[in-house]
């Protein structure tokens, strides 16, 4: 559901699986806190990241808008 709102939103991003990528599970969980999925970091332009937990809409819209 993230990727279909982003696509229609027309917002670039990249997918991580992180079942492929195990490594990166450590990251993932100091930025969010959690390991559940979808989790949802938003770059801003400021450099500084959002992170969005499961399908959030109210938040996922604030974090790309």
């Amino acid at each position: 559901m993230v990727k279909k709102y982003l696509d229609k939103k027309g917002v670039a991003y990249e997918t991580v699986n992180l079942d492929e990528q195990p490594h990166l599970q450590k990251e993932v969980f100091e930025k969010s806190g959690a390991l559940t999925v979808p989790i949802t970091l938003v770059e801003k332009e400021d450099s500084t990241e959002e992170v969005v937990i499961g399908f959030n809409l109210p938040k996922l819209a604030t974090a790309v808008a």
